[in-house]
């Protein structure tokens, strides 16, 4: 339950950004500090309206999170053997679910609780990461590292390490035993039912 509480709180710290970052390090500060700014006098209003807030989410996250490539990481071999057609399905409703399970995060993230670590890793491969600690309501200082890959248009996330574990990772085991279970299309079938539902599941 605590790392659920935590994911909701961090996962949208990566959501917006200013201009796009020469570093790993200020993608991550310009988009914390345009977070704050967004939040800030609207927290009711979008508490009192999912579609708003989910609007809202939607509007500042998709240029930022590389949703394609963290959809193939979470399916990993099944991506490879599903189709054109059932990987666009995935990927859209994998993204949707995301937004709507997390979307009550976005109204707990408070600025002073996010401390922004030196970067230590190398800007200029593909694939790096920027780490942070997020401080809780009891105090508890938690590490929490953003992989970020480097595209055309800049950075984006496509991964979140809470205490060592990572949502790619935890989400590869939950879907690969579905699709064990049940296969791919019905995984699919059923992200695209939460989707439509609001994710209230």
């Amino acid at each position: 339950m605590k790392r659920k509480v935590i994911l909701v709180l961090v996962t949208w710290v990566m959501l917006p950004a200013i201009a796009q970052a020469t570093s790993p390090k200020e993608f991550v500060e310009e988009t914390v500090q345009v977070l704050a700014e967004e939040l800030n006098g609207r927290r009711d209003e979008l508490a009192a309206d999912k579609a708003v807030l989910y609007a809202l989410i939607d509007e500042i996250l998709l240029p930022r999170f590389d949703r394609r490539f963290a959809a193939g990481q979470v399916l990993a071999r099944h991506w490879r053997t599903a189709s054109a057609e059932q990987r666009d399905r995935f990927v859209e409703a994998f993204y949707t679910t995301l937004v709507h399970r997390y979307a009550d995060g976005v109204l707990e993230f408070k600025l002073d609780r996010v401390q922004i670590l030196p970067f230590r890793g190398d800007a200029s491969k593909k694939i790096t990461s920027v780490k942070t600690i997020v401080q809780l309501d009891d105090g508890t200082r938690v590490p929490v590292n953003y992989t970020l890959v480097n595209r055309a248009n800049g950075w984006q996330m496509f991964d979140v390490t809470i205490e060592g574990v990572s949502y790619v990772r935890n989400f590869r085991a939950e879907f690969d035993a579905e699709i064990k279970a049940k296969g791919l299309e019905a995984v699919i079938e059923r992200l695209e039912q939460e989707a439509a539902g609001g994710g209230d599941g």
